[in-house]
């Protein structure tokens, strides 16, 4: 007989809404965690927090953006002319993908206790790269995806 390891499956119907202010979408945490696959280990709680931490530091960065968009007459980011993708605006889905990579680095910064980490033989190490790599990839993919919302470009080069 083998063992086989399986994921912790979210409990369903506990998560809620997490309201915006009215002119960024609100974040459905069901479907957050059904796209970005993140099992029951992130209790409801726990991302509840990390949606809103989210929440508030990308609304934060985007705060003069928002200003023009309203400036302009758009008061909600569904207003704002983006080109559309499964009749939904692309500004949305951008946004959408800034908020879950700002959870999911927290997530991973999160559970990289040492308590957690397997002994031996280096393995403390190149599990916690790995989780180093993970976590600077979720942080470019949130750059990337403010960046694309506000149409700049992905890359700010400067010389020294």
């Amino acid at each position: 007989m083998s063992f086989i390891a399986t994921a912790n499956p979210p409990a369903t119907g506990l998560e809620t809404v997490v309201v915006n202010d009215g002119f960024w979408p609100d974040i459905d945490r069901e479907q957050l965690r059904r796209d970005i696959r993140l099992d029951g280990t992130a209790t409801p709680e726990r991302l509840q927090l990390a949606v809103e931490a989210a929440i508030w530091a990308v609304n934060a960065e985007l705060q003069e953006w928002q200003r023009a968009q309203m400036n302009a007459g758009h008061t909600t980011l569904a207003a704002v002319p983006a080109p559309q993708l499964g009749g939904e605006s692309i500004k949305a889905r951008q946004y959408r993908r800034a908020i879950y990579s700002h959870v999911q680095a927290q997530l991973a910064e999160a559970y990289r206790d040492m308590d957690t980490l397997p002994s031996g033989a280096g393995k403390e190490q190149r599990v916690l790269s790995a989780l180093e790599v993970r976590v600077d990839g979720f942080n470019q993919q949130l750059r990337w995806a403010i960046a694309d919302l506000q149409g700049l470009p992905r890359t700010i080069v400067e010389l020294l």
